[in-house]
């Protein structure tokens, strides 16, 4: 998508082969977005190019300790092996390639030495813009973050690289890197960006948000499951996760894309080009169900070989090591839940957008409303807001939705989904809309805090009464901000509020 020193590259092609690294942090398990890079990597090995790949396991633990120390070798050993199984699947030569870690040069006394002497001519300011895309972004962040931005600069000289690869969202990592190495001495590299893949939300996949991926070890049924979830609005090409995954990844790879469908829809068609299937499906020619099963299909037949490979005994119990699996705990304990207690992560909460309200044909107490929630098709839904809220306010504005209801029929219109609203304790009753975060799509992804991994129930059946459980827990802290058990709740934009409720419950 963009590079910085085509010159600098361009007078080096003239005498000898590019050296290359690209570099990732072994934090989550990687997903279907790293095919976008390694098809580059591909196209690097194909031009003759020297390509080192860092697993930066000491990068990992310093991004807020995304990957826990004791776990950096087992998590690193895995990427080793899923990135290898990555690239034979997609037929990249691994003799080619050279594979190193971070921790390999990182602690030697000559890298912590110049760590030492970059401190010394970075300012705060510039370690924490640089990083503010990459890094995680928190409320009081750990020194660590700061820390971040500079060894990846290193990772260059002592790489003896002349350019490095990565997506976009490093960019400002890049320039930094340019500004300071010279400060030390060192010379200035190249930097070559992919394009970043829109994750089935909307944004940016991301490891850290489970509904905005595809995991490569994910089983068919689960990437069923995402991608009947994922947005693809009719004719909407902008953020589309779906299309984007088809442009970046399926076209590099194969060169065409064959739409699947039933012949009273025009049966398959290739397509050549992927200009000719955005215009289709900004035209509504191609329908978003039709695109999504495309897709299910294609991606299986990517990770069906790397699914092969880690069903070995050997592989599996690496995985289940690098990524044990444990239950969140409160706050000030242990994994103190209870084994069959219920947990936030249970619940489908996502924000919607309202497309239409009406009143109740049959009920004035009640709104029926038409709620995208980055599905194929808006939910109809059900409130009892019509004394609280006037039309006009619900009408194009983001609300907070729990999606996994059983379906409910409520004076002879079915609704599927609940609008959540802060109340007042006391009389008269208030009552105020949920606030997303400003800058919030349809379908974005609201968790309570500790809780962002682990799959909704598909339904939440009435007789274990989950969502009444944990109602019984949420609330308005002081600042209006919704919780459970003092969690707040969450998007990946940040905290999900009400208007002056202090104190209130949520239902």
């Amino acid at each position: 998508q963009e590079v910085l020193g085509e010159d600098k590259l361009m007078a080096i092609l003239k005498e000898r082969e590019l050296k290359i690294y690209w570099g990732t942090a072994t934090t989550g398990k990687p997903h279907v977005a790293y095919f976008v890079p390694m098809s580059k990597i591909a196209d690097f090995l194909k031009a003759g190019c020297e390509v080192t790949i860092l697993f930066a396991d000491l990068h990992a633990y310093l991004d807020n300790m995304k990957a826990p120390w004791e776990l950096l070798e087992l998590r690193t050993r895995y990427y080793e092996n899923v990135i290898k199984a990555v690239l034979e699947s997609i037929g990249v030569p691994l003799e080619k390639l050279k594979f190193v870690r971070g921790t390999d040069y990182q602690l030697s006394k000559e890298y912590t030495l110049d760590v030492y002497r970059l401190s010394s001519v970075v300012t705060q300011h510039d370690a924490k813009k640089a990083g503010a895309e990459v890094v995680k972004q928190v409320e009081h962040p750990l020194l660590s973050g700061l820390l971040y931005p500079g060894l990846q600069a290193l990772d260059e000289e002592y790489l003896k690289v002349d350019a490095q690869f990565g997506g976009v969202d490093q960019r400002k990592i890049f320039t930094f890197a340019e500004k300071y190495l010279p400060s030390l001495g060192y010379a200035k590299r190249i930097h070559l960006m992919n394009p970043m893949v829109p994750g089935l939300t909307g944004s940016k996949m991301s490891s850290s948000e489970e509904d905005s991926k595809i995991d490569l070890l994910d089983r068919k049924e689960d990437v069923k499951k995402k991608l009947r979830k994922a947005f693809c609005e009719p004719g909407n090409v902008e953020n589309n996760g779906v299309l984007s995954f088809i442009k970046h990844v399926l076209f590099p790879l194969k060169s065409e894309f064959v739409v699947l469908r039933e012949e009273k829809w025009g049966g398959n068609k290739t397509y050549t080009a992927y200009e000719a299937l955005e215009k289709d499906f900004a035209e509504q020619v191609v329908h978003p169900g039709d695109l999504k099963n495309s897709v299910e299909v294609a991606l299986n037949k990517l990770l069906d070989p790397i699914r092969e490979k880690f069903n070995s005994p050997e592989l599996k119990k690496l995985s289940n090591a690098a990524y044990p699996k444990a239950k969140p705990a409160e706050k000030g304990t242990k994994n103190s839940e209870p084994e069959n207690a219920v947990i936030p992560s249970q619940l489908d909460i996502r924000v919607g957008r309202v497309i239409s309200v009406e009143k109740h044909p049959d009920a004035d107490s009640l709104y029926v409303e038409k709620i995208d929630v980055g599905e194929p098709e808006p939910r109809t839904v059900v409130s009892g807001l019509v004394q609280f809220v006037p039309k006009e306010q619900l009408q194009d504005r983001l609300v907070v939705l729990l999606c996994n209801m059983k379906a409910k029929a409520m004076r002879g219109v079915e609704s599927r989904g609940m609008v959540l609203c802060a109340s007042s304790v006391g009389e008269p009753r208030q009552v105020e809309l949920l606030d997303p975060p400003a800058g919030c799509c349809a379908g974005d992804r609201v968790y309570v805090e500790g809780y962002e991994d682990g799959d909704p129930d598909d339904e939440l059946k009435p007789k274990k009464k989950v969502f009444e459980k944990l109602q019984a827990d949420f609330c308005i802290s002081e600042d209006c901000v919704a919780q459970w058990k003092q969690r707040n709740f969450l998007t990946k934009l940040g905290t999900v509020s009400c208007k002056s409720l202090k104190g209130g419950s949520i239902g």
